[in-house]
């Protein structure tokens, strides 16, 4: 099923005018409702028992990434950064990780 431009063009539209309805009914309405605030606290604290161990997992992981690039940052900031790119176990961190400088 292929749609013509005018179509992509409603369907976009249509999109766009729901987003922003429920938008306003966020904001005017079940915003400020006790019995949305009390079960989105809900769903939100058993959310973060249950993955609780997957965060832990997940920074662990990323730790010695961070912190590289953190230094990075640093000696970006301080204007060395041929110094930086002198250590290579650095920049082959960073680079595994997908940031690109």
């Amino acid at each position: 099923m292929s749609f013509n431009e005018e179509q992509i063009q409603k369907i976009v539209d249509q999109y766009k005018k729901q987003r922003a309805r429920e938008k306003v009914y966020y904001q005017e309405k079940k915003k400020n409702d006790d019995d949305f605030i009390k079960k989105n606290r809900e769903r939100a604290k058993n959310h973060y028992e249950n993955n609780k161990e997957k965060k832990k997992e997940k920074y662990e992981q990323n730790k010695e990434f961070r912190r590289v690039k953190a230094l990075y940052y640093y000696y970006k900031k301080n204007d060395k950064l041929d110094k930086f790119r002198n250590m290579e176990d650095k920049v082959a961190i960073l680079n595994a990780g997908g940031f690109t400088f």
